[in-house]
């Protein structure tokens, strides 16, 4: 069986547990075939893929929702949308843990990843996938505009394996930003983190996770919550907003190491500093933290063309110093390499595929996500999957001709549906049409 093929199964056995709401024997649909037929709308990146399915299912009593995503038959948009409403979206977590031990299990697929000795890096942020100031749902956040009118908005934490040089990111399962019951204040993407660790943290701690955040992270709460969970934090850390450090660092002699690299005909310096066990913030509990920063300027001019500051656990020295701002750097990975990717180039992760009242928008999230996590694993330890996407080398013309492929014919299966798409074999003749 192909990669992809198990860990589709293992995102089929996820929607098995979702709730089923019918009473009765009014059970046409498997709760799979409501799930998986979401998640291929996400997977080939054809919002039109269910639709030209019906017609081959119509057309020939068979179709590639059957052979290629394992359903019994094709449930219509509402019938989804209706069913998966109810699911809670962390019913999708054991699909997340099976693609990061896919890749675990692909020969070096998750060394690339390891740096500063043998930590995978986990980077934190946050971001809106749906707004509107007419449709709202009791999990919508809300915020008041200038105009007077209410916006209500979706929102969640994103959490995802990144590494400095390395093109391609896993994510792992979202936490989501929503209305917390008892919460008297509307939440927040640091309340979410908080949660995020306290659900996942103590099931990573295997992988000696440093979790990588932006300068709302590097508060005291986030950081032993890191630690609790088995953890060590690389956090962005901006002296102007910690008064503390920036006193402790002003009018002292910083540890200092520098390194010239030369990119095209231009060399640059990089200057790093450091100081140890400097008090996050005032009180007898205030955790140490050792603080460094980075500053890049042109060699020729001087100008400075990147400053940055982090805090972390581990500890500083020259030997390590660069890597560890590499690491703290790769947190933006995750607005460039998975927001960018998911909201601009095919998932379409803003467009409303469905609200619902209660889980849906967060359901099809999940799904969104995991059909990106699978494509980037393929990508890097199935070998038919990889070939084909090689010869195509650009992304979008290979899910241009993925979606365009399974609308003309029935596939029996995933491996011949690539080789007809990466060796232009002819497809298989479709089943006679049904008289």
């Amino acid at each position: 069986m192909l990669l992809l093929e198990r860990l589709f199964d293992s995102v089929a056995r996820c929607v098995d547990t979702f709730p089923d709401p019918r009473r009765g024997r009014n059970a046409t649909y498997r709760m799979r075939d409501m799930g998986m037929a979401a998640f291929s709308v996400f997977f080939m990146q054809s919002p039109s893929f269910l639709a030209h399915q019906r017609l081959l299912e119509q057309g020939h009593g068979d179709s590639n929702c059957t052979s290629l995503f394992g359903m019994t038959k094709i449930p219509s948009d509402n019938h989804i949308r209706a069913m998966l409403d109810g699911a809670q979206p962390s019913l999708l977590q054991p699909a997340f843990d099976d693609v990061l031990a896919a890749l675990q299990q692909a020969p070096d697929g998750f060394n690339v990843f390891r740096r500063l000795g043998d930590h995978l890096l986990i980077a934190f942020d946050g971001t809106e996938y749906f707004c509107s100031d007419a449709i709202h749902c009791p999990q919508c956040s809300h915020r008041r505009r200038g105009n007077g009118k209410t916006e209500y908005f979706h929102a969640m934490l994103a959490a995802t394996v990144v590494a400095p040089g390395h093109d391609k990111v896993i994510p792992l399962p979202p936490e989501f930003i929503a209305p917390q019951d008892g919460a008297a204040k509307q939440d927040c993407e640091n309340a979410a983190v908080k949660r995020w660790l306290a659900a996942h943290g103590p099931r990573y701690a295997k992988f000696k996770p440093i979790y990588l955040g932006d300068d709302l992270n590097s508060r005291q709460p986030i950081c032993q919550a890191a630690l609790d969970v088995g953890g060590h934090f690389i956090f962005v850390c901006k002296p102007s907003s910690h008064p503390l450090i920036e006193e402790y660092i002003k009018g002292v002699q910083l540890e200092t190491h520098e390194e010239t690299h030369k990119r095209g005909k231009t060399r640059f310096i990089y200057r790093y500093r450091w100081i140890h066990k400097v008090p996050l913030r005032d009180g007898e509990d205030a955790l140490d933290v050792n603080w460094f920063d980075i500053e890049v300027r042109r060699a020729d001019t001087g100008d400075v063309t990147y400053r940055n500051s982090f805090i972390t656990d581990l500890p500083i020295a020259a030997g390590n110093v660069a890597e560890a701002a590499a690491c703290g750097r790769a947190k933006w990975k995750i607005e460039n390499e998975v927001f960018n990717v998911i909201k601009n180039n095919g998932y379409n992760l803003e467009h409303n595929f469905g609200h619902g009242k209660q889980n849906l928008a967060a359901i099809l999230v999940g799904l969104n996500l995991l059909a990106f996590a699978i494509h980037t694993v393929c990508d890097i330890a199935d070998p038919v999957w990889r070939h084909t996407r090689e010869i195509y080398r650009a992304r979008r013309d290979f899910f241009r001709n993925l979606a365009a492929l399974a609308t003309l014919a029935i596939f029996p299966s995933w491996t011949a549906f690539l080789h007809a798409l990466a060796f232009n074999q002819p497809p298989p003749k479709p089943p006679p049409v049904p008289t």
